[in-house]
């Protein structure tokens, strides 16, 4: 082991001892931000290398959560917005993504996979293979919740869940005018991607970037955000552990 691995792991093994006892989020989001800009920086020809790159750090992410005893992780690899690239740039990345989600739903692995997004926005052999990975991971009880967030945009989830409500009390009978006397925030919250998940309580954003780009738009009112400058592909285990530790030190106030 060189010098700076020995540093390394005599940080990572203080910052671990810091957090014991210390105040753990049960969910957390995390934006996989700049896999094509490390690409470009560590000189490779194809951006998508990154990408293959960054999906190798998910499984290490899903580890670190599991290590933490994390329950709940929604990774946001793909947003609507992106559907509008060029095939040529497109297509390969649904082809990482789908290969990353098989890759998880294997058996030994202890996740349990639920697509979030607008799949019948995808190619419909990619849609199929996201929502087979899910199905076959269905009865996992021991590993973290593993939300994966494709084809996804915070404005449509909340339209689709709006949707979905509005269908549910049309098959009951009822009328509009009779869900405006009862509509409240609980009502879309059931209907939404996440229904039955409690809401991020920590959302970690990767490349430096300090926004949103409507992730998880509902859930996360009452978030703590953590922005980090490294890359995805870069993001180490320090870095998740100075999230945690960042998120211990926050007085919660939920609106209050």
């Amino acid at each position: 082991m060189n010098v700076r691995d020995l540093v390394y792991s005599v940080y990572e093994r203080r910052l671990t001892a810091k957090l014991a006892g210390k105040a753990r989020p049960k969910h957390v989001g995390v934006m996989c931000d700049g896999n094509r800009r490390w690409a470009r920086e560590m000189g490779y020809v194809d951006p998508n290398d990154g990408h293959r790159v960054g999906a190798r750090r998910v499984i290490d992410m899903l580890n670190w959560c599991d290590e933490a005893g994390i329950k709940h992780v929604t990774l946001y690899l793909l947003a609507t917005d992106n559907l509008r690239r060029p095939a040529a740039e497109l297509d390969p990345l649904l082809q990482i993504i789908e290969n990353l989600a098989t890759e998880l739903a294997e058996e030994g692995n202890p996740w349990r996979l639920r697509m979030v997004g607008a799949l019948d926005l995808l190619p419909s052999s990619n849609a199929a293979a996201l929502k087979g990975a899910e199905e076959r991971t269905a009865d996992r009880i021991e590993g973290a919740q593993v939300n994966i967030a494709v084809g996804y945009g915070g404005r449509r989830e909340i339209a689709d869940a709006v949707r979905s409500l509005l269908q549910e009390h049309a098959k009951s009978g009822g009328t509009i005018e009779e869900l405006v006397e009862v509509l409240d925030v609980e009502h879309i919250a059931e209907h939404l991607y996440t229904r039955g998940q409690p809401d991020p309580d920590l959302i970690i954003r990767t490349s430096g970037e300090q926004r949103l780009s409507g992730f998880l738009l509902w859930q996360s009112a009452h978030s703590e955000f953590y922005f980090c400058d490294a890359n995805w592909p870069d993001f180490r285990h320090v870095d998740f552990l100075r999230a945690l530790r960042a998120y211990a030190h926050r007085q919660r106030r939920f609106g209050q």
